[in-house]
């Protein structure tokens, strides 16, 4: 099968096009015929991408861990979604993920794609909107009524912890460059901050949540405008290895969950919720969407199949 591969090289990552053996579907996995997959350009960088659950180096590692495709086969054990369900969500961070044309994951792990989504919006939103919503509702405990400061609004997961954020109920502050600013207000923010003229720890202060995507000096800034008892979440990748314990506590790494996917498909399908999608790239520009990403709002989807608009 054709597939994206990461190579290490003396000048750092590169990513390859390889004819890999086509996986098999273990008990309990679902193997999935991808049409699209998200594109996190960290990912090349982390842990699971270079090293195996073992602690072993690993190399090879088929980059991108959300998708929307079809169900190819059942594993053993496995009742369902069936042979030919079209799905989206995540697949193990250590597993090969889906810039290819099959890829493994679990049955606990997808949803039925939104009916009224094309694959590449399908494949934009679960990890920005999973991390969103366990970071927003499960980590910081949001309720109606409070205040939550989101950094990166116009960002992959920012988009949905603004949209989730208003949802709850909460008065939403986000920062942003000042061309997005009516698209986060669209979004549902009550208060756009351009970070490149507003310091927003000398605008704001007695906050309820902060949900940072940055780290470093935006992170340490950050504490300085919660009330006593307000809570930070952080997903900063910088922030995983820290030493200080405020930011241990801070700092999450979102989890697959099918169940919530299913409420967030509902959101999407429902016009509750609006996936933003970047660019759509081909295949053959992969490399580059991973290796030299621009900025723009929401995420870069791969297009696996040849048809991901479909």
């Amino acid at each position: 099968m054709r597939a994206i591969q990461l190579q290490q090289t003396s000048a750092g990552p590169a990513l390859i096009e390889a004819d890999l053996p086509s996986p098999k579907a273990g008990p309990g996995e679902l193997l999935i015929r991808v049409h699209a997959a998200g594109v996190t350009p960290t990912e090349l960088l982390w842990y699971p991408t270079t090293h195996q659950q073992s602690g072993e180096a690993r190399t090879g590692a088929v980059p991108g861990h959300e998708l929307s495709g079809v169900v190819e086969a059942l594993g053993a054990g496995v009742e369902g979604p069936p042979v030919g369900a079209a799905v989206f969500g995540m697949n193990d961070w250590f597993a090969d993920g889906a810039t290819a044309e099959l890829c493994v994951t679990r049955p606990e792990w997808v949803a039925a794609k939104p009916a009224g989504l094309s694959h590449a919006e399908a494949a934009s939103a679960p990890i920005g909107a999973l991390t969103a919503w366990q970071g927003l509702y499960e980590r910081a405990g949001l309720q109606a009524g409070e205040s939550v400061l989101v950094h990166g609004g116009a960002g992959a997961v920012g988009i949905y912890a603004v949209q989730l954020a208003r949802r709850r109920g909460a008065r939403v502050v986000t920062t942003g460059s000042a061309r997005n600013r009516y698209f986060l207000l669209e979004l549902g923010a009550d208060q756009v901050l351009d970070y490149h003229t507003e310091r927003f720890d000398e605008v704001l202060q007695g906050l309820d949540v902060v949900f940072d995507v940055i780290g470093g000096e935006t992170l340490e800034r950050s504490w300085g405008v919660l009330k006593p008892q307000g809570r930070m979440v952080t997903i900063a990748a910088a922030s995983e290895g820290t030493q200080d314990e405020r930011t241990k506590q801070a700092f999450f790494i979102v989890e697959p969950k099918g169940d919530q996917l299913a409420e967030i498909a509902k959101l999407l399908d429902a016009g509750e919720l609006r996936p933003i999608v970047q660019s759509v790239a081909a295949f053959a520009d992969a490399p580059a969407a991973y290796l030299h990403p621009a900025k723009g709002r929401g995420k870069v989807v791969i297009d696996v199949a040849g048809a991901a608009e479909a």
